[in-house]
Order: C-alpha cells, then structure tokens, then sequence
C-alpha cells in the first residue's frame, strides 16, 4: 500500500508566506503529513491525483458552529435573534432525543465537509444527558473531517458539571481528529466565580475555551453592559477563549482582548440577519486582534464558507473600504487555526503539517477563468467547487462526491427526526411557524 500521495500540477495557494503561491505545483503527501512543496516533485512511488485546473489550498477552518441543529435547516431564514433562541432552545430543543443529536450532528459535519470545511468546532449546547453529548461525539466521530467537540455546560450542578466534563474529556483523550473544548457560560449566565471555576478546569484539562459575548458599548446602549471590562477586572481574560461574535464590545474592551492574546469569530450572516449588529471584523482589526468567521447556525443561515467569506468581505468593504481578499482567507485558514490552537498542525500548505487540503475547480463556468485565485475564491467561490478534500493525507471526498457515505440512508434518518420534534413539539413544516419571544 502508498504511504506517499502527489498533489500534481495544481494552482498553490498555501497561505504560508515562506512557501508562497505557485502557479503550477506539486505537493508530497507522507503518511498524513505535507513533506514537500514544489513547482516539480519526482515521487515514482506516490498515489497521483492530478490538480489540473484546480485551486490546490488548506482546508477552512470554522471555529464555531450548531450542528445538532441541521434537521431545521432554513426555517428561520426570517427570524429575529429572541425568535430563534425561543424556537430552537424552548420549542424543540426539549424533545431531543439521542439520536436526534447523533443525525443532526453527523449530517451537519458532513456538509461542512463538503464544502471544504476540514476542521470545525462544533458547540453543543442541547445538553440534556450523558447520552445526548455521548451521541453528539461519535456523530463527529463517524465523520471523516478534523472536529473540536466543544461542550457547552448548562445542566446539573456544579459538581455534576465538572464531573462531566472529566468524563468526556477521557474518552477523547488521544491525538485523534476529534479533540474537545469547553463551551463557557460567560458572566451574562452564571456566576464570576463558576466562570473562574470552569477555566480552571480547562487550564487543567489543557482544553481551549469558546464564550458567546455581546455588550452595548458600541451599538447605542447605556454603556453598563461591559462583559469582557468585567472579565477583566476578575483576571479571566485567557489567550485561550475565543470571543463570539461580540457585537457593540467597545473598542476599550476589544483592546482588553487583544492585550490577553484572546481571539474573535465573528459569524456575518447570522449577526446581520438576527440583528445582532454590524460584523466586528473591521473594529477586530483596529484593536490589534486577527478576526475568524464562522457559519453559526443553519437554520438561519447556509452553511459554507464560501458564504460567510462574502457577507463578510462586502459588509466591511461598503463600512469603509477595507480589507483585501487575501485577508479573508486568512481569517478562515490560518487564523481560525490559530485560534483552535490548532496552528501547528493545520491552516496552510507547509512541510511538517498534516495534509487537511481542498481542491477547487477551476474549469467550472462560474469561476472561469481564474486570474487572481483568492480573489476569486472570495468573490465567486461556492460549495459545488470543491472537488476534493484529504484530511490528515486521506481523501474523503473525491470528484465532487464524499468517500463511503451513505447518504440516502442519513437523509432519511434526518427527515424522521425532523418530523419527530416538530410532531411533538407541536409546530408546523409549511414555513408559517413564527416564534412569539413573549411565549418563552
């Protein structure tokens, strides 16, 4: 058997300035592992794909994502930010079963690999059992991509939760692609003293932590919301939290968390359309931070990258004139590997880390012809470009298509879950459903 895979005469963007781009290269896979990176590779005893009329770049990396809930994908297309939390987490969340978790987890994993989502942390905040988080994880498990199992507490006592934590933090111990990170409460739900208490334990455990945050320093409020100024003032600003879309944080604030080395993922779509306000990405970047982006939720919004690169990418062009291309990648590979702590081994084409690599079309009519590849990514690029994706050196998806998924079997166990929930839930599946906030 090949241990040894050659990417051939693809176009290179590999986000890594000391390789560069190449207009034509190779790249040498060895046991999961970029060896070489080169305009010609001589490797007789390598497995050849032809990246011919490919764009030949890392895989995206979304730092941020709700995959327990892709069996409602599109129904709050028109929903407020109060609307969504009451239909997602007070209407159906309730009558999730384990094996909801498990379809809806797997499902959403597999379309962001699809889409050449290589490494995604998925934040899974359905807690409701041992059983319910045991199936979000072997739903990541059972997809072949890069995954960050990223727990949200929200059930049982304290002790209970820290015991818990242990508990799934055991059974990912190991190098494998599926890791774990742990889902703060923030100062907004729970306590100083719990929020110290769970960073602590994620000091312990060596497990970065993710916060939802928003404040109104910035977005015409009284000023007396300042979560991150009070994170502060307790010392519990880490280099080890990534920040959640923290709109109308104020620019004090976000210079608080470019001071502790913490990082910001800003999700476009969904902020603009819940009304959560103007995207950071600009602000981000003033304060001294390098902002990632992440798809969020698909209920809402779709769920690929190539998407949230636009939105993003329009929205901070139109507010002042902003930002390049080339910047919007980075975002979504190398920075948002960086702040998975994840920068080592992924986020660019570079000898010494793991093959997590994607092949774009470059021959489709949408995109042809390709004269400047990032910005063509950027601007036009969509998910029916992705040809090819390895992750750790192996192919998983090929010729368009993902490897050894039965998908008309995992459609079917989706569509039954769906219609399952809104059953007992008692909602309606012909788009009239409208979420009442005052009802929660």
């Amino acid at each position: 058997m090949k241990t040894k895979t050659l990417l051939t005469g693809g176009t290179v963007v590999s986000m890594d300035p000391a390789v560069g781009d190449l207009e034509h290269g190779d790249v040498l896979i060895e046991a999961g592992v970029i060896v070489q990176v080169a305009e010609r590779i001589d490797a007789p005893d390598a497995q050849v794909i032809d990246a011919t009329d490919r764009i030949v770049m890392p895989g995206f990396v979304d730092n941020h994502r709700h995959s327990w809930q892709t069996a409602f994908r599109g129904v709050g297309a028109d929903w407020t930010f109060p609307e969504w939390a009451v239909a997602m987490h007070g209407t159906v969340k309730p009558h999730y079963q384990p094996e909801d978790v498990y379809v809806g987890t797997l499902l959403g994993r597999l379309e962001a690999l699809h889409s050449g989502v290589t490494t995604m942390l998925d934040w899974y905040h359905v807690a409701q059992s041992h059983a319910h988080e045991d199936a979000a994880v072997a739903a990541l498990r059972d997809a072949p991509g890069r995954s960050i199992f990223c727990l949200g507490a929200g059930w049982g006592t304290a002790d209970s939760v820290d015991a818990d934590i242990r508990r799934v933090h055991a059974g990912l111990a190991g190098d494998g692609l599926v890791t774990m990170a742990l889902g703060l409460r923030g100062a907004d739900d729970t306590s100083m003293d719990t929020v110290a208490r769970e960073l602590k334990l994620a000091a312990e455990l060596g497990l970065r932590t993710s916060l939802h945050v928003d404040g109104d320093g910035a977005s015409g409020g009284d000023g007396t919301r300042r979560p991150v100024a009070d994170l502060h003032e307790h010392g519990l600003l880490r280099d080890t939290t990534t920040f959640v879309h923290a709109n109308g944080l104020g620019d004090e604030e976000l210079r608080m968390l470019a001071d502790a080395g913490s990082s910001v993922s800003i999700s476009p779509d969904v902020e603009l359309k819940m009304g959560f306000g103007w995207p950071m990405t600009g602000r981000v970047l003033a304060a001294g931070l390098r902002p990632t982006l992440s798809v969020d939720d698909v209920p809402s919004v779709g769920g690929d990258m190539f998407s949230t690169l636009r939105t993003a990418f329009a929205v901070q062009r139109g507010l002042d004139g902003g930002l390049r291309s080339r910047d919007l990648l980075e975002f979504t590979t190398v920075d948002a590997a960086r702040s998975c702590g994840l920068e080592a081994r992924v986020g660019s084409i570079t000898p010494g880390k793991d093959a997590d690599i994607i092949l774009l079309r470059t021959d489709d009519l949408t995109v042809f012809p390709v004269t400047d590849p990032a910005a063509t990514i950027v601007s036009a690029g969509h998910p029916g470009l992705v040809d090819t994706v390895l992750v750790a050196g192996r192919v998983v998806k090929r010729d368009g298509a993902l490897v050894g998924v039965d998908l008309p079997a995992l459609r079917s166990r989706l569509l039954a879950s769906r219609n399952r929930i809104a059953e007992a839930a008692g909602i309606p599946l012909d788009g009239s459903w409208r979420p009442r906030p005052e009802a929660k």
